[in-house]
């Protein structure tokens, strides 16, 4: 990843290019909305490097949802993945950070040749690429955070996590960040990915409980 001063450096140069952000997220800041353009998740995902880093990243708005796709190592078989997400529901608590997804137009195409036993699924067309959620409940050696699959639909929690499971800090300030400000929607248009968030989900009074209990 690049450090912080090529971060800087890339969002001075674009706002440089692209004036209209600055206006854009001021009138977000009324709505209590945080606006992402895409173009800024593009260069970051260009940025990630690694042998199991994802290649080739592409990513596209397809209004409410964002299509992702890029080549990755699958089991030991390279595959070009592709499918559209949409971000259902997001919650935080001292006790969970669930991300719900639903996934659409699911592709996996094998790259080269392999003998790997996903690319026999693949050559065969045996998988049933409609129903993702179905195949990532029975993948081997399961994350953790993945809680719940079926059919295309996906559940991530990320206080699953070993490290963070046992984080009691960690936990707490889940709790406050929970209580203080909430996630209505994760959408996107042709150019952004909008992050509409909900003050005091809880109420004030679960707000004031949640720091009491941070503290």
């Amino acid at each position: 990843m690049p450090d912080s001063k090529a971060l800087i450096h890339a969002a001075g140069g674009y706002l440089a290019q692209h004036p209209s952000e600055v206006l854009r997220a001021m009138k977000n800041a009324v709505f209590l909305r945080f606006g992402v353009p895409l173009d800024a998740l593009r260069y970051l995902a260009s940025q990630v490097s690694g042998k199991k880093a994802p290649k080739d990243v592409a990513i596209d708005a397809v209004p409410p949802g964002i299509r992702v796709g890029a080549t990755i190592d699958l089991m030991g078989a390279e595959v070009r993945a592709s499918s559209v997400v949409y971000i259902e529901r997001v919650s935080v608590s001292m006790t969970q950070a669930r991300i719900e997804v639903r996934l659409a137009e699911v592709s996996l195409k094998l790259l080269g040749e392999s003998d790997s036993p996903v690319a026999a699924l693949l050559k065969s067309g045996a998988l049933d690429l409609s129903k993702p959620g179905n195949l990532a409940a029975y993948m081997p050696k399961r994350s953790p955070v993945l809680v719940e699959a079926e059919d295309d639909r996906i559940v991530i929690d990320l206080m699953k996590h070993p490290k963070l499971a046992k984080n009691a800090r960690a936990q707490r300030l889940a709790g406050l960040i929970g209580a203080l400000v909430g996630i209505r929607s994760i959408e996107t248009d042709p150019e952004h990915l909008d992050v509409a968030f909900q003050p005091f989900p809880g109420g004030v009074d679960g707000a004031v409980a949640a720091f009491r209990d941070h503290l």
